[in-house]
Order: C-alpha cells, then structure tokens, then sequence
C-alpha cells in the first residue's frame, strides 16, 4: 500500500500550517530552549544512553527543519519515549500522565524534574473530559510549532505486536492542520523486555517514514469514516516499517483480556487500510 492515496506521502515533509517553533535554530538544526532538556539530552542521560544502547536512524531527513508535525510511533517499550528524542535535532514533546508532575517528597520532586527535563507535558487522563483535554493540548502544541510524540495504539503493546490505532491522533492532525510522520523503534523491547526492571544493553534500530499528508480532509474533523480511515492508513505504514504482526482490537482490550486470562489467540481481521466506505458515509 503506498503511504498514502493519491501519492501523498512522497517527497520531502511538508511544512505545517500553523505557526513555526518559536525557539531559535542553531547551525546544526537543533532547537534552543529548555535547558534541562539540553542538559538531560546532551550531558546527563544521552551519552550513557547513546555508549550502551547503539542506534542506526534510519529516514532522519524527513523530519521537517520547523514547523508542527506528530510523529506517530507503534509502542513496545517504555524506553521508546527516551531513544527517539534521543535521536533527533529537534526537540519531541510527549503528553505525559499529571500524575508524574504531582508526587511528593524527594522522588516526586526529581520525577517532576526529569520528565519536564525530557520534554513531558502534564495532562490530566481521568474524567469525562480528559480526551477533549488532551486534544485541545496536542493542538495548541502543534500550533506552536512542536514535534508531537503520540503513540495511536494509545498504550504499550502487551505482547510485541502491533494493535489497532485510537483516532486520536486523525482528528489532532486535522485540526492542526500539520503532517504524520510514521516514527518506529525497533530492538526497544529487547532493551527493556514486559515485567523488566532493569535496562539491557542492545543495539536498537530508528526508521522515520515518508510524512503522510492529509491535507486532502482538511474541515473533515469530526467524521469518523475520514478519521478512523487516517488513523488505519497511519497503522498501516508502522506496521510495513516495523514488520510486526498487526491485531485489530485495542490493546487496552487486549490487556484486560490478559490480565483475565481469557485471551484466546489474536483477534484476525482485515488489517489495517482496509477501505469498504467512502468519505462522508456513514460509519457502522
């Protein structure tokens, strides 16, 4: 399947809509700002980082100068949030639990520290609004001109495969008005294996794909054809980068299933990118 329909996809990023990052940009085309960020980044985490954990990047020229954009990644590792930062000019910024910003003592003072420090934002994931909440924060973030770290399957895959994609990520995207950059790691898991505390050293590999522009839905936000249609493409091209075996249903199900024990095999399905409606039909 191509990136996208009517060859959107190809060729170099395209620029968003909607504002440039307002930090300055150095000769070597990294963004000046948050100082903890740099000294996280550069002296305190990524060199260790960078000795135990080798990374090939692969596709780095994608990813635009300025501008917003999301970069859209499948999830098999907590680790996933520090390497593709790691490996960057730019600076990525992720929507992290306000829970990590709200700890006392000590251990939440450093916590507050560290995640501002790798470039979190708090939001606020319970209650009846923390959806809108959180979309109305990834948009403003756009708005500025940020890189957006999102995650479309909404959480951490149980099992190393690839789960189906929450539209989340379709309707930010149309309402910033800004590219989906397709972002996948691959070896996180090995790093940092489910139930492991303690980190392995492993060379990991980082594929950045072809931006996907969906400025062909723009003022569609809302439609949920046009959005889970968006979201399954995105799915779709993660799982041609990162060869894993692709299941339609949520994680989060899966994961309770699990947790139950009343799993029973993958859930099969078409896969993702399976398109049976046109634009503006209604969804079943």
């Amino acid at each position: 399947m191509p990136d996208s329909a009517g060859q959107a996809g190809t060729g170099p990023a395209p620029s968003a809509r909607h504002g440039r990052p307002r930090g300055k940009i150095d000769k070597h085309g990294r963004e000046n700002g948050n100082v903890l960020y740099a000294l996280c980044k550069y002296v305190l985490v990524g060199p260790l980082l960078r000795l135990f954990f080798p990374c090939t990047v692969i596709g780095a020229e994608y990813i635009p100068e300025s501008g917003g954009a999301i970069l859209a990644g499948n999830h098999v590792s907590v680790a996933d949030s520090f390497f593709t930062p790691l490996h960057l000019k730019r600076r990525v910024t992720y929507l992290a639990k306000s829970e990590y910003f709200t700890g006392k003592g000590v251990k939440g003072m450093l916590q507050r520290w560290f995640f501002s420090a790798v470039g979190q934002v708090p939001i606020d994931r319970g209650g009846a609004s923390a959806a809108h909440d959180a979309l109305m924060t990834g948009v403003r973030l756009l708005g500025k001109g940020k890189l957006l770290g999102i995650y479309p399957e909404g959480t951490r895959s149980p099992d190393g495969k690839l789960y189906k994609g929450k539209t989340g990520v379709a309707r930010m995207a149309l309402q910033a008005g800004v590219p989906v950059i397709p972002v996948v790691m691959v070896g996180t898991d090995k790093v940092n294996p489910i139930g492991s505390k303690i980190w392995r050293p492993h060379r990991i590999k980082l594929i950045i794909g072809r931006p996907l522009d969906f400025s062909r839905y723009e003022g569609m936000a809302g439609d949920r054809f046009v959005e889970r249609s968006m979201t399954d493409e995105i799915m779709y091209r993660l799982m041609e980068l990162s060869g894993q075996e692709y299941v339609d249903v949520y994680a989060a199900k899966r994961k309770a299933e699990l947790a139950a024990g009343s799993a029973n095999g993958p859930v099969e399905g078409r896969g993702p990118g399976t398109v049976t409606r046109l634009p503006g039909t209604r969804a079943s």
